[in-house]
């Protein structure tokens, strides 16, 4: 992958994609796309091709799609399975009838069986049932990992996919409504230690295990497979830290600074009881995550914290504030140096219509 190569960022509104888009352009690419409220809505096939025509993508990282935590999933699983098998669908067409040097199709952990072994290796996928409470959302991501091994068989398409643990970091999805654990577990502590709280409550019992790993970890070890795998299986991008919730709530307490009690409520759902990945392909071919999840932490928490005060902490975006600052002439194929100033909260709000659709699409 040449540092001259075009590359396309699909999602990168989100929290993985804004990291992707700040370390490839740290790393010197020149030519990268991350479109986020100027680019097309990923649901919409005919504003996809058109993208993709007039963009020309050499390489794509899909990491676009609506996402949401146990609460959103349960109360929103037709939108976030129609979400993500259209943006699944039209971009990996439109890459493969433009013909893209490769493409990497991202998935996340809660594609496996609710009761699947641990750690989780990528043999295990689609041999059991899925945890309900995500159930339609999995299932659209597997719909994704199953149409790039399609296109790879019929269409001779350089396709891979990766499967991602729990990520967070700067940019991440704070919303009460949406957020993933890590991230509500900073809103909550921060908010209650504000507001001068006695406890903090945390939903379900606090047992189920979680492998957590760092957005911008995530993000190299997505650019090492994009350069140094092609298997037609999907390859586990994990190497983060295991721990249970109960631990990663003391953890965020003790970065925020909040000095009252945890309490758990165990009549909310507590999800999947371990979502742990073996990555022992991965860390064979020569990778390791870089960041300790007490520093991923702090470094998230800080970012929280300026966005908070500039307004920017709710509800989703990597973008707004990631470090990727988005130009909208990307619509007409310009390319695009993200910032590579570290993540800040310095990028305005998008505008409502097409691009405030797609405020949370943009996890796997």
């Amino acid at each position: 992958m040449k540092k001259s190569a075009c590359i396309y960022v699909a999602g990168a509104e989100g929290v993985i994609g804004a990291a992707l888009a700040r370390t490839l352009v740290r790393r010197g690419y020149t030519r990268v796309l991350c479109a986020a409220g100027g680019g097309p809505d990923l649901a919409e096939g005919a504003a996809v091709e058109k993208f993709f025509a007039r963009a020309r993508p050499e390489y794509v990282f899909h990491t676009g799609g609506r996402t949401a935590g146990v609460g959103g999933n349960v109360r929103f699983p037709a939108d976030l399975a129609l979400e993500n098998l259209l943006a699944a669908a039209n971009v990996l067409a439109a890459a493969q009838r433009s013909g893209v040097r490769k493409l990497l199709y991202l998935a996340g952990s809660c594609a496996y069986p609710r009761d699947c072994p641990q750690p989780m290796r990528e043999e295990y996928l689609m041999t059991g049932p899925l945890e309900p409470t995500s159930e339609a959302y999995a299932t659209a991501k597997i719909a994704g990992l199953r149409l790039a091994q399609a296109m790879r068989r019929q269409h001779g398409a350089p396709f891979i996919a990766g499967i991602a643990p729990n990520t967070f970091g700067p940019g991440d999805d704070f919303s009460p409504e949406n957020s993933h654990v890590a991230a509500a577990l900073v809103r909550r502590f921060h908010e209650a230690r504000l507001a001068g709280r006695a406890s903090v409550t945390v939903w379900g019992t606090g047992r189920p295990r979680r492998e957590f790993l760092f957005a911008d970890d995530l993000a190299d070890a997505c650019i090492f497979v994009m350069k140094h795998y092609d298997g037609a299986e999907p390859i586990n991008l994990g190497g983060g830290t295991d721990l249970a919730v109960a631990d990663l709530a003391e953890m965020v307490r003790a970065v925020v600074g909040f000095r009252g009690r945890i309490r758990f409520d165990p009549r909310r759902p507590d999800g999947a009881p371990a979502k742990v990945l073996d990555s022992s392909r991965l860390r064979r071919m020569g990778w390791r995550p870089r960041t300790p999840l007490r520093r991923a932490l702090e470094v998230t928490y800080a970012w929280y914290c300026r966005a908070a005060a500039d307004g920017q902490a709710e509800g989703g975006g990597g973008a707004p504030g990631s470090g990727a600052r988005i130009d909208p002439r990307l619509t007409a194929g310009a390319s695009h140096r993200a910032s590579r100033e570290a993540p800040g909260p310095t990028s305005p709000r998008r505008k409502p219509g097409a691009a405030s659709r797609r405020r949370r699409r943009g996890g796997a």
